[in-house]
């Protein structure tokens, strides 16, 4: 009988995670010559005979030992790539994670009833936090739409990510704690952590059963405000979550042997349901123009974020919104599925809070003090000076091209995401003048924990249509039918990354693999063809397409010379977040962004002119 209790004829939001098929291993021949392919652009004909036979060697040599032994592992394993994913990508990565690995963004309530505006601060934000807390109990009873593609259904586990999440950082490799729980599964921590010039509050969002009120929040808000506004700023050990990762493992170690009471600080912010940054900035942020605001979210105040937890709510003092999340746990989609969901109801309620203005008798939020010392004074003051010294050589260009969109595209019968990544290969090549080696995600949730792939768009058909489309005597025939191409391949190619066919995760198995065994790097993998073509992370341009909602963000490149793009796609426009360092002589993210804005110009006229 029991078991009957929560059934209900709606589906669960989990559960299908028990019948999802598991991540399949492709074969070894596929994923090598979709290797060679892929670095064909990158080389000339010598070179790539070298290649071709150092791929050949491997295939019949240490490669067919490493795959037997992959298929092994996948045998045992539901999804043999999800913990060496997580290892390799994220928590054995030393550099700071809050501003090369992290991402972020601008709220999208900018875009019609929250326009920056002074004094509207803590109001918005106890808006935008009961939204985020009620998503937080849609998830917690199972009540959030299992998302589909053709009807199939995917992986819902990031979702469980969301929320009562952290990195913690370790000596050599970091470890991810998560609290969360379905209200099947259990109870699960229910506070929040507020953040204001450099020190840390404390509350429950739920009282006497229920999820606290706009009204409510405001209040506690108010509190903390007051407090941080009428005292001395904190000491803002938070900043030390934007150090290298084995520095913080071992100030936080320090700061632990230091006070006991400090671990339960730790536990604290650490099992929180969310962080809630009150943020002095004020960044400008249009419907035309989101670089200011997508830049202080990304690269603000670090006092004032937790960088290892899954998801900081950044308030601006000029009441725009934002995020800063960590990258370990879940993908971008977790997070633009939150915000999409709170932009329709922010725009079902026209921004205001209709209910009830009662305030309930509650618990003031409660101070988390750290114990601190000279060194820890010492060590915050090193990690702000090195995080500033990085954020401020971070530059964001944040456009929104609006001459036309994706209704323009597919009246073309042109995939909309197709179409911005070979304008981008294209702006790329009318820059540069050679290929840009291109990282683009695609996600494997069909699969049981599945997470990305990398599709790479820097095709040989791709670049035949770029030198096409930048060679004067070249036909307009000849362009429109180099670029059909070029999207052909490109969707074949993105169909079979989404199917478990992909070859880069393939290949970063075996070599795992090989390092598991102790034997030496196999020569496929230290051939300059691999890093040359993006391998090893060593991608010029990262990009991903974020959705056809208006939520967006914005990452760091990969690479010192490289470029983050992420870009969102409407009917009407596309929306691009382009990042790059300053300190390269060779990037530059406007101009980048401006070589873009013209490509679409020039397909949309070839399209136009082709009849297509």
């Amino acid at each position: 009988m029991e078991n009957h209790v929560f059934e209900s004829s709606e589906e669960r939001t989990f559960q299908y995670q028990s019948t999802l098929p598991p991540l399949p291993v492709p074969s070894l021949d596929e994923s090598l010559k979709k290797y060679l392919d892929a670095v064909k652009p990158f080389l000339n004909q010598e070179d790539y005979q070298r290649t071709y036979e150092i791929s050949k060697k491997f295939e019949n040599g240490i490669g067919k030992e490493l795959h037997q032994k992959l298929q092994e592992r996948a045998r045992t394993k539901r999804n043999w790539l999800e913990e060496w994913w997580l290892n390799a990508a994220y928590l054995d990565v030393r550099m700071p994670s809050q501003l090369n690995v992290n991402f972020g963004g601008p709220a999208p309530y900018i875009e019609h009833y929250w326009p920056p505006q002074e004094g509207t601060q803590l109001e918005r934000g106890s808006i935008a936090i009961w939204h985020t807390l009620q998503y937080w109990d849609i998830i917690r009873k199972e009540k959030l739409p299992v998302h589909k593609a053709r009807n199939i259904p995917l992986d819902m586990d990031q979702f469980r990510m969301l929320f009562s999440t952290c990195k913690i950082p370790g000596i050599v490799r970091d470890s991810v704690n998560s609290l969360f729980k379905t209200e099947r599964e259990g109870s699960c921590p229910s506070h929040l952590v507020v953040m204001c010039r450099g020190r840390l509050f404390t509350f429950d969002a739920v009282h006497e059963g229920s999820i606290l009120t706009p009204p409510e929040l405001l209040r506690q808000l108010t509190y903390v405000q007051k407090r941080c506004h009428s005292e001395p700023t904190g000491p803002g050990v938070a900043a030390l979550t934007s150090e290298e990762r084995t520095r913080w493992a071992k100030s936080r170690d320090y700061l632990i042997n230091l006070d006991p009471k400090n671990l339960a600080i730790l536990e604290n912010i650490q099992s929180s349901v969310f962080v809630v940054s009150l943020d002095d900035a004020s960044p400008k942020g249009t419907p035309e123009d989101y670089s200011e605001i997508t830049l202080a979210s990304v690269a603000g105040d670090p006092t004032v974020r937790w960088g290892d937890k899954s998801y900081n709510c950044l308030i601006f003092s000029n009441g725009t919104l934002g995020s800063n999340c960590d990258h370990s746990p879940y993908d971008a989609m977790v997070l633009v599925a939150l915000c999409h969901y709170i932009n329709q109801e922010v725009m079902a309620s026209e921004g205001r809070w209709k209910g009830s203005i009662e305030v309930r008798d509650m618990p003031l939020p409660e101070e988390l003090v750290f114990t601190v010392d000279q060194k820890v004074l010492r060590d915050i003051e090193l990690a702000k000076e090195q995080y500033w010294q990085q954020a401020s050589d971070l530059q964001v260009a944040n456009y929104a091209f609006t001459s036309f969109g994706k209704a323009h595209v597919k009246k073309k019968k042109l995939h909309p995401d197709t179409f911005v990544q070979l304008a981008l290969q294209l702006a790329y090549y009318k820059l540069y003048g050679c290929p840009g080696s291109c990282y683009e995600t695609a996600t494997t949730r069909v699969f049981y924990h599945g997470r990305t792939e990398t599709m790479r768009p820097c095709t040989v058909e791709a670049v035949e249509w770029c030198q096409s489309m930048t060679n004067p005597s070249s036909s307009l025939r000849q362009r429109q039918q180099l670029m059909l191409r070029a999207f052909a391949k490109h969707n074949k190619l993105m169909n079979e990354c989404q199917n478990g066919k992909g070859f880069d995760r393939h290949l970063l198995g075996l070599n795992l693999i090989a390092a598991e065994e102790g034997l030496p790097v196999p020569e496929l993998f230290s051939d300059p063809a691999f890093s040359k073509s993006g391998g090893g992370g060593n991608f010029v341009l990262s990009t991903s397409l974020v959705g056809y909602t208006s939520v967006h963000g914005a990452v760091a490149p990969m690479i010192r010379d490289g470029y983050g793009m992420f870009y969102r796609i409407r009917d009407d426009r596309f929306v691009v977040a382009c990042t790059a360092w300053k300190s390269s002589p060779k990037t530059d993210a406007v101009k980048l962004c401006r070589s873009l804005f013209q490509t679409f110009h020039e397909m949309a006229e070839l399209m136009t002119r082709a009849q297509l």
